[in-house]
């Protein structure tokens, strides 16, 4: 069933927020997270066609988002092509940092995690993803994302510990 103009933009105002913060989360800066999520939001327009409605949307939405950011990383030593707007692209409102806790000492804690346990963390925890949705999103078992959060949370908690003493 293909989404409708009318579906996609209550996902972006329902699932936008969230999608934003993991971006933010994953990239570093407000600027690379929002062009970030712009690109995963033309991505689900032009692949509306094969939504699945019997699965998660926000899974969805997140894997494709996942996908937007390792194609960025790739590219990332190559200059970033500018890119026409979008008009079925609706804009979207990113959240102000502070009010999102966006805190620095939180962005470096994240950075001192290995990539697998800072995917998996914000996935469950910013992404709102349920362990076994990242389990499969990842293509890991569910007993692996679970250790993965929470050897994640302990070393979060250790270094903002640290860092918040300092």
């Amino acid at each position: 069933m293909a989404l409708s103009a009318e579906q996609f933009h209550r996902l972006v105002d329902q699932h936008g927020p969230t999608l934003y913060r993991v971006a933010y989360r994953l990239m570093g800066n407000r600027h690379d997270a929002e062009d970030v999520v712009q690109d995963a939001f033309r991505s689900v327009w032009d692949s509306r066609d094969r939504f699945d409605a019997e699965k998660g949307e926000r899974a969805w939405l997140i894997a494709i988002l996942r996908r937007r950011v390792v194609d960025r990383w790739r590219r990332k030593k190559q200059p970033m092509p500018l890119s026409d707007h979008d008009e079925t692209t609706p804009e979207l409102v990113a959240p102000v940092e502070p009010e999102q806790g966006f805190s620095d000492e939180m962005q470096a804690a994240l950075q001192c995690l290995s990539e697998e346990l800072r995917e998996a963390i914000l996935l469950v925890v910013v992404g709102e993803l349920t362990h076994q949705e990242a389990a499969d999103l990842l293509k890991v078992p569910l007993g692996t994302v679970l250790s993965r959060v929470s050897r994640a949370r302990k070393k979060l908690h250790l270094e903002l510990s640290t860092r918040l003493s300092s």
